[in-house]
């Protein structure tokens, strides 16, 4: 028997990639390797109704421990890979801090990224948390019972969630972002400007163009966080989300071409040809059909994770596949649901449907006279609308879209006029 293919890294992208291989009729060995003492489990959730309580850490879970053992799929926790050697033919053994090794015929890197951490004084005290992964979060659900004033350093998505979910459960929430709007990496500024509106409103003290200065302890813990006007804001836990770094290093250590994660193909080989990388740690040329040449992207999201190891395991076996397709993204914020479907990127005007009756926000972005994304807050058929439509290549008239009362799925679509790629 040989060693088969060793899976780094058991979140969404490594169970992915894992479980597709096995649809395709793969019967080499496939060893799913993880650095955390947990199952594979789901990450999305621990922001929001994990940490009100809403399900258990059971429904987290990916898959049953039958599940695995019935497909042959060898789940090892606790492991941290330190040193890999690999063989110009992608074979090789990697070294765990453990004194572990895992020989391997092909390799795969699902090893994600970390939290981007806060170098300032008092960031080491105890109740300065951060949320990336299932450790991350036991230790916020333990502590949020005990404390009353919770400051948020962030107004990305996880932030955003996380604020949401300990404002509902009864905390003082105050969330503080350096940017001058809301989730200014992902929608555009009048999304930023109803999400700011509504969390308000929700009770949510968002203190927009903050920087902040130190970290102020109170005894022999966190006692709150000093702008730079000199305003300390009162803390008793403080979560810092202020994005993340790709997790590059045991790429690199192998040779790798690295850069702003591990540069892939389209069909997400590494510049080894071999070694396959999939998920939030991997570079790739962007998927949308019709991309400018040369252009490349990095996703931190589910779908992406799930639709690049479909393509990763056709390489693997194979099978030349290249991943193309639209980008989709969600956040559950509270009482909001948001959508977002396409690349706001390179828009050149914007069309607000707001229904204020019913809860509802779309904002669409067109680059001429051709949508290309879409922010839906609790609409989830105009985001089905504008993703179906992209999809297929087709565009939804500006003018018949103006009127909110109009569901976007009766609005004749026209075939997509060329775009300029400049």
């Amino acid at each position: 028997m040989t060693d088969g293919l060793l899976i780094i890294g058991s979140s969404q992208a490594g169970v992915s990639l894992a479980t597709s291989l096995r649809a395709l009729g793969h019967e080499e060995p496939i060893t799913l390797l993880g650095d955390e003492n947990h199952r594979p489990y789901q990450r999305p959730a621990l922001s929001k109704e994990w940490l009100q309580g809403e399900i258990t850490s059971e429904s987290l879970m990916f898959r049953t421990q039958d599940y695995w053992a019935e497909h042959r799929i060898d789940v090892v926790k606790n492991e941290r890979i330190i040193r890999i050697d690999k063989r110009d033919n992608g074979s090789g053994t990697a070294h765990s801090m453990s004194g572990a090794q895992f020989a391997f015929d092909r390799l795969a890197l699902a090893v994600g990224a970390r939290p981007r951490r806060l170098l300032l004084d008092g960031v080491d005290l105890p109740g300065v948390l951060y949320l990336r992964n299932a450790d991350d979060a036991l230790e916020l659900k333990a502590r949020v019972p005990d404390v009353r004033d919770v400051v948020v350093i962030g107004g990305g998505f996880i932030g955003i969630e996380a604020a949401a979910s300990l404002n509902k459960m009864g905390r003082t929430v105050t969330l503080l972002e350096a940017a001058p709007r809301l989730v200014a990496r992902a929608v555009g500024e009048e999304t930023s400007a109803y999400l700011l509106g509504h969390h308000r409103a929700a009770g949510i003290d968002i203190v927009l163009g903050a920087t902040v200065r130190r970290i102020v302890p109170r005894g022999d813990r966190v006692g709150g966080v000093e702008l730079a006007d000199g305003r300390v804001v009162p803390a008793d836990l403080v979560l810092v989300g202020v994005g993340v770094i790709p997790n590059t290093e045991l790429a690199e250590s192998i040779g790798l071409v690295c850069d702003n994660g591990v540069r892939v193909d389209a069909s997400a080989r590494a510049s080894d040809g071999v070694t396959v990388a999939v998920g939030d740690c991997a570079n790739l040329p962007n998927p949308v059909p019709g991309a400018p040449e040369g252009d490349r992207v990095r996703f931190e999201s589910v779908n992406n994770a799930v639709e690049q190891a479909k393509v990763a395991a056709y390489a693997i076996t194979g099978r030349q596949e290249e991943y193309a397709g639209i980008p989709w993204f969600w956040s559950n914020q509270g009482e909001l649901k948001l959508q977002i479907a396409g690349l706001s990127t390179g828009h050149d005007r914007t069309l607000v449907r707001a229904d204020a009756e019913r809860g509802r926000h779309s904002v669409l972005h067109y680059r001429g006279d051709r949508v290309i994304a879409a922010d839906c807050v609790n609409h989830p058929m105009d985001f089905l609308a504008v993703r179906n439509a992209l999809t297929k290549g087709l565009s939804i008239p500006f003018g018949a879209a103006t009127d909110p009362s109009v569901p976007l799925k009766s609005v004749t679509v026209q075939p997509a006029a060329p775009v300029d790629a400049d």
